[in-house]
């Protein structure tokens, strides 16, 4: 599709991911043992036939940068498109460091008026969902509108943590409102926009202009401007999505992975998912072995046990060590006599011999940051190193790079957080 142009907002610092995000943008953070987050907006792209993709940074983009490379495994690598990373900087009076969704957008308006693009999509690039927005442009395109919002059905009671939309009998949207107390519908706003591009053009200089009387966002500032005196229409969208900003969000999809019927089926061959990287050996799983309800990815080594768990590629069980619940991201070494369980671990992390990992009162949120962390769930960072006989609880943060700081250390309680910034090694409880 040469005259739609995809522009992918994938700067966000993604704080509620704990330190999962601490060191790359959230887009970036692996997902179903071999992906990005960013894998599934650059994957849709390809499926739709959109050749012409900008992807907008700001966050710590070095590992999304080096992901896309030149786009080749979505195919954007061609002579009739392309992708573009597009970055903020600083020295110019027309640039500066993003404030929004929508002033990221606009700081980049060469960038749409040079795509000679009919329409422009809006795409989040921390979503996870298959789709083709093929459906979504002709819908666009048969209302006459001027911005189409996508939109998904979540129960009434869960809808005050989204932007809620009411549409009427056609579809139009009636009222906009920012994570309303008492939502009156069931539409929540996929953060995904199709503009005709000289609307788009016009709405983010006149949001420009109003300068500190804007958060420069599309939810709550774009949108809610326009549907009183634009042609506004929400698309509805009744397909997997979810928005994987928490912990226990991201936590929750990686297992969705594993229902006996996925609804998020990552094989389906009209909706491709597709990542960069070599191809790589196939997983070993050992004799003694047992894996059940798992995600095992390529270049993986099981010889203990995998229960429920989506496991990254190059990670290695040993035998007598047992993983349930889990999410273990690549290169992962896991000794024997090690138990892990409802945890998430970072790249290359090691669990010492006969370490227990996720045990404990699931009760007790994180003492540090129980906004995020108090689902139970416990996050390891990169490089982590465990030593041998160590216990950790319930909803425990042990930061990146952490080593041979924790040989002091017997027990971590529930809640607790190890916080490698402070010298010497500070422990939060």
């Amino acid at each position: 599709m040469i005259d739609v142009l995809a522009l992918i907002l994938a700067g966000g610092q993604g704080d509620r991911l704990s330190v999962l995000s601490e060191q790359r943008a959230k887009p970036a953070v692996v997902f179903g043992g071999q992906y990005r987050i960013i894998d599934f907006a650059l994957s849709n792209c390809a499926s739709s036939l959109i050749t012409k993709v900008g992807v907008l940074t700001q966050y710590r983009p070095r590992s999304l940068v080096n992901h896309i490379g030149s786009g080749r495994a979505w195919g954007f690598d061609t002579l009739e498109g392309g992708i573009q990373v597009l970055q903020p900087y600083l020295g110019r009076a027309d640039m500066d460091w993003y404030q929004g969704t929508a002033d990221a957008v606009y700081q980049n308006l060469y960038f749409i008026e040079e795509s000679q693009a009919r329409e422009v999509l809006i795409l989040a690039g921390d979503h996870i969902y298959l789709t083709s927005y093929r459906n979504m442009l002709a819908y666009h395109r048969s209302q006459d509108a001027d911005v189409t919002v996508g939109v998904y059905p979540v129960p009434l009671e869960q809808a005050h943590r989204y932007g809620v939309l009411d549409l009427d009998h056609n579809g139009r949207v009636t009222e906009f409102q920012e994570k309303p107390a008492i939502p009156r519908s069931p539409w929540v706003s996929m953060g995904v926009y199709c503009f005709n591009k000289d609307v788009l053009v016009e709405q983010l200089q006149a949001d420009a202009d109003m300068d500190r009387e804007s958060s420069h966002d599309f939810g709550r500032d774009i949108i809610p401007r326009m549907y009183r005196t634009r042609r506004v229409f929400g698309y509805q969208y009744q397909g997997y999505w979810r928005d994987v900003g928490t912990v226990q969000s991201y936590w929750e999809a990686n297992m969705d992975l594993l229902a006996p019927v996925s609804p998020l089926p990552l094989d389906d061959p009209n909706l491709r998912m597709r990542t960069s990287g070599v191809p790589l050996a196939p997983a070993h799983v050992g004799p003694r072995a047992t894996v059940h309800n798992a995600l095992v990815s390529p270049a993986a080594r099981i010889e203990g046990t995998v229960l429920r768990s989506v496991i990254s590629p190059g990670v290695i069980v040993e035998e007598g060590a047992e993983v349930r619940d889990s999410v273990i991201q690549h290169r992962c070494l896991i000794r024997a006599g090690a138990v892990v369980d409802r945890s998430i671990l970072d790249k290359e992390v090691t669990v010492g011999r006969n370490c227990v990992v996720g045990e404990g009162d699931a009760n007790v949120p994180n003492f540090r940051r129980p906004d995020i962390v108090h689902a139970g769930i416990t996050i390891v960072g990169k490089r982590v190193t465990m030593p041998s006989g160590l216990y950790v609880g319930r909803n425990v943060v042990i930061g990146p790079g952490v080593e041979t700081e924790l040989d002091g250390f017997g027990h971590l309680e529930s809640g607790a957080t190890v916080d490698p910034t402070q010298m010497p090694l500070h422990l939060f409880v």
